[in-house]
């Protein structure tokens, strides 16, 4: 690694021990939490998820009673914040976790170690992939939980950290996904894992913004005002204050979308069941 590179790391980590945010998920190093906390923060500010993880912590506090909670406490205890597919396949993770049918996502030979404790790639590979065959666990969110969880060396790469890194390593802005990745592996400060990625979010939230980079997201999400997603909202919202709700309603709310098709939908994602054109929460 070259001197420049090493100057960079160690100022990254300087600004960090000084500077950097006392969150809630930092003063954990349990998976659950850990998962429970990018599932919302894919979503939402770190700000105003701060109360969530609280809330959701005291009432789901484990795998065990995240999978036993009834769907209707589940939809009811998103609040908004998570949407409702996610946080349904949040809870069938929670229920193949305890159910053994794969073993718990945090397999014992692992727990604790960190680099140079005898973690070989081979072995983080294995993890990574155990962990990516869980519902709702992808590449990023599988990352997330062994470099926050067990401070292991896996990249974690999102829009924000991939602008982070492009500037300060001057790296070109047309590198692809699997280019940025084998270079953020090489540079992850022996067993600073957790701390480093901790430094590289807060320096993309407070310093290093879009704005002052001038580096450009890969993609953009579509316009919430208008599209099938506040569709989408608005029933489930409905649903979980009045547990029923006329499909006519719905389609005088929004006159212009196609409301049956997206009803439609919600149905295949065994989120609704429909009887007689009302709306309710399935079962």
């Amino acid at each position: 690694m070259s001197q420049d590179i090493k100057k960079i790391q160690q100022s990254i980590l300087s600004w960090y021990e000084k500077n950097g945010r006392k969150l809630p998920r930092r003063q954990t190093k349990n998976p659950y939490a850990i998962h429970i906390s990018e599932v919302m923060l894919q979503q939402t500010q770190v700000d105003r998820v701060i109360p969530y993880f609280h809330k959701r912590m005291k009432d789901f506090p484990d795998y065990q009673s995240l999978a036993n909670a009834s769907k209707q406490d589940l939809l009811r205890h998103r609040s908004g914040l998570w949407f409702n597919s996610r946080v349904l396949r949040l809870q069938e993770c929670a229920k193949t976790i305890v159910s053994d049918v794969i073993p718990a996502a945090c397999p014992a030979e692992l727990r604790g170690l960190s680099v140079g404790a005898g973690i070989h790639t081979n072995q983080i590979n294995q993890l990574r992939n155990t962990l990516q065959k869980l519902p709702g666990i992808g590449p990023y969110t599988s990352a997330a939980i062994m470099a926050f969880a067990w401070n292991l060396p896996v990249p974690v790469i999102d829009t924000n950290i991939r602008r982070v890194l492009i500037f300060l390593f001057k790296l070109p802005e047309t590198i692809t996904a699997k280019e940025l990745e084998a270079f953020a592996l090489k540079v992850i400060p022996k067993g600073k894992s957790r701390d480093r990625h901790n430094a590289l979010m807060d320096q993309w939230a407070l310093l290093l913004t879009a704005r002052k980079t001038k580096i450009k997201s890969l993609s953009k999400q579509s316009k919430f005002e208008g599209s099938d997603r506040q569709v989408r909202w608005r029933i489930m919202k409905q649903l979980v204050k009045k547990w029923s709700l006329h499909v006519q309603d719905v389609q005088e709310e929004f006159p212009h979308k196609e409301v049956k098709n997206i009803v439609k939908g919600l149905q295949q994602e065994g989120l609704i069941q429909l009887k007689k054109w009302v709306l309710v929460i399935a079962e």
